[in-house]
């Protein structure tokens, strides 16, 4: 055989390339594999036909009560006309622009995050002021400042997607550098101080959170001295904060684990001390390994929030079960859980895309 038959490449047939042949090894590579397609193939589509039929063919998107509802499709007249209560819960209407410039700056917070042209110095500021400043701002903004003119504005009236963000945001903010502070101080050298993170963070994680939340709601008061007052947000975040915190302890040691014994030697050889080789060298790389945890870990504190419900703060999922009860409606229980659903399955897509945008730029080389 010559050098030009032996050099020529051989093709696989047509049938095998394109989406032809993608089809045919995903979804037929065999006989019983090709049975299992079409069988979740019809119950897809049929499922999908309904929910299509039902959602939007049928539905009803204009109108102001029960009446305009009709045809036997989603109602989702009743989620436009309590969109006010979902955001805002009760906090007053003449107030509300005072939450909106919140979402304004938390937007572009966020927002640019997620965009490869802004560079990684704006994203970096961006990210400090938002664990920094923006809370403070927000707090003022929303609690109200007499100072600032802004009238006061009780807890109690705090609801709906903007109470459900600050349990989510503070207790992420506060979860990770805690998170980190246990790992290190569970795999400490001094005995007292491996002991005490060791105790803390089985203690928390080794307990269920609405068994924390309702401890701190009910049982905390009774320990109080008398005419001393705990505000309801406040214990409900502590609760929420330690108890994910133990948990984010975790996932970091993990990461922390997996780092090769000769870089803690390199650094040793370096000359640093112990908080500068772990700011420099060891943390970065730990954090980088354990990004998919880290991000789980808060995904879970973010469907956590719902929790708060047993301790009576009306966090999203709260003031959907409170009005779907109205009797001026009828049967909106289902169109008013598909919305939550559809909010909370926006924000857990995003913080799950987000992590997948930072593994890559991070990426470098050292997985297969």
């Amino acid at each position: 055989m010559s050098d030009s038959a032996q050099a020529q490449v051989i093709r696989p047939p047509k049938v095998d390339r394109g989406v032809i042949g993608w089809i045919k090894q995903n979804l037929f590579p065999s006989w019983f594999s090709g049975i299992l397609t079409v069988v979740l193939g019809y119950f897809i589509i049929t499922s999908l036909i309904s929910i299509i039929d039902w959602g939007i063919l049928r539905a009803n998107f204009v109108g102001s009560t029960a009446a305009d509802c009709s045809g036997g499709g989603a109602c989702w007249v009743f989620i436009g006309t309590r969109m006010d209560f979902f955001i805002y819960g009760f906090y007053p209407e003449a107030e509300h622009w005072r939450i909106n410039l919140v979402y304004l700056v938390f937007g572009l917070i966020i927002v640019p995050q997620f965009f490869k042209a802004v560079s990684s110095r704006i994203k970096m500021i961006l990210g400090i002021f938002g664990v920094t400043i923006f809370p403070i701002f927000a707090f003022v903004m929303i609690y109200g400042s007499e100072t600032l003119g802004l009238t006061h504005v009780a807890t109690s009236q705090w609801g709906g997607l903007t109470l459900t963000l600050i349990l989510a945001y503070v207790g992420i903010v506060a979860a990770i550098p805690i998170g980190i502070l246990l790992a290190l101080g569970r795999r400490s050298d001094m005995p007292l101080v491996r002991a005490l993170c060791v105790v803390f963070i089985e203690f928390w994680r080794g307990v269920p959170l609405i068994t924390i939340l309702f401890m701190a709601s009910v049982m905390l008061p009774l320990f109080l001295p008398d005419g001393v007052t705990f505000d309801r947000l406040l214990r409900a975040l502590i609760g929420i904060t330690l108890f994910q915190s133990a948990y984010m302890a975790e996932v970091i040691r993990g990461g922390l684990q997996a780092i090769p014994k000769g870089q803690y030697e390199a650094a040793e050889a370096m000359g640093l001390g112990y908080w500068r080789s772990m700011g420099l060298i060891i943390l970065p790389q730990a954090l980088k390994i354990v990004i998919p945890g880290i991000v789980n870990t808060l995904i879970s504190l973010f469907k956590d929030t719902t929790l708060v419900l047993v301790v009576g703060l009306f966090d999203l999922l709260r003031t959907v079960q409170a009005t779907i009860v109205d009797p001026a409606w009828r049967n909106v229980a289902t169109e008013g859980y598909v919305f939550a659903a559809f909010v909370f399955w926006v924000f857990c897509y995003g913080m799950s895309r987000y992590s997948q945008m930072l593994e890559e730029k991070l990426h470098t080389g050292h997985k297969r």
